[in-house]
């Protein structure tokens, strides 16, 4: 980790602090931390920035949970089951403090290229690509008139629908190390489709990551198609 990075885990390390602070006072703070208040007080007030080795426990073990918590709260299901998100996907400052703990808190390579799917996905996919100084792409379901070459991925659903989507074959370079990301994976259509993109442009998957998973079988059909990582924030 360079300096950058370390500077960049502690800022977000007291943003998660900060976060947690807003139902807590500093004693409640301690206790949910094992850190002294006198040391929180001056975390969250910006006078000093708190050691590497504390930035990424509080980032990776209570930022996870506490970004979990918020995230659940923040979803809302109708009597058909459809998830509405969209207090997450468009909030970027709370999309910004996901990242680090993406980042730091599951097992995935450091990538080359942040992917997702148009449009839901896009906020959080800028947020990854940010925090790691890297590209962001996403597929879209039709061509971009100005361009020529694409990558192509498709697939017929059990519906009887076919989807494609299509990615700018310049987005993604042979051998880029790419992380495939979503804001929901329920089915994993999408994911396969997104690893099959990957896999054409004979790049390699870092890992696969969804903020939400709504049950098992979208994290597993896309287990069943890598060997990297598969993760999500929470499950509903």
């Amino acid at each position: 980790m360079n300096r950058a990075e370390k500077a960049a885990l502690q800022l977000r390390a007291v943003d998660v602090l900060r976060m947690l602070k807003e139902t807590r006072t500093y004693d409640e703070l301690a206790e949910t931390t094992a850190l002294p208040a006198g040391d929180l007080n001056r975390y969250v007030n910006g006078h000093v920035l708190p050691g590497t080795e504390r930035a990424r426990n509080v980032v990776e073990e209570l930022g996870r949970d506490a970004l979990a918590e918020e995230l659940t709260a923040r979803i809302r299901v109708d009597d058909d089951g459809y998830i509405d998100n969209s207090a997450t996907v468009f909030d970027q400052p709370f999309l910004d403090l996901v990242a680090p703990v993406v980042a730091n808190g599951f097992d995935f390579d450091r990538p080359d290229v942040v992917l997702t799917a148009a449009t839901d996905g896009i906020t959080l996919a800028a947020s990854l690509a940010s925090y790691y100084g890297t590209r962001c792409a996403y597929a879209k379901k039709r061509k971009e008139t100005a361009v020529e070459e694409f990558i192509e991925a498709r697939e017929r659903l059990q519906s009887g629908i076919e989807l494609t989507y299509y990615l700018p074959e310049s987005a993604i370079d042979e051998g880029d190390s790419v992380l495939v990301v979503d804001d929901l994976i329920r089915s994993g259509e999408t994911q396969e489709l997104l690893l099959d993109i990957v896999g054409t442009a004979n790049a390699d998957v870092a890992g696969v990551f969804a903020l939400i998973a709504a049950g098992d079988d979208g994290i597993q059909r896309a287990r069943n198609h890598t060997d990297a990582p598969v993760g999500a924030l929470t499950t509903v």
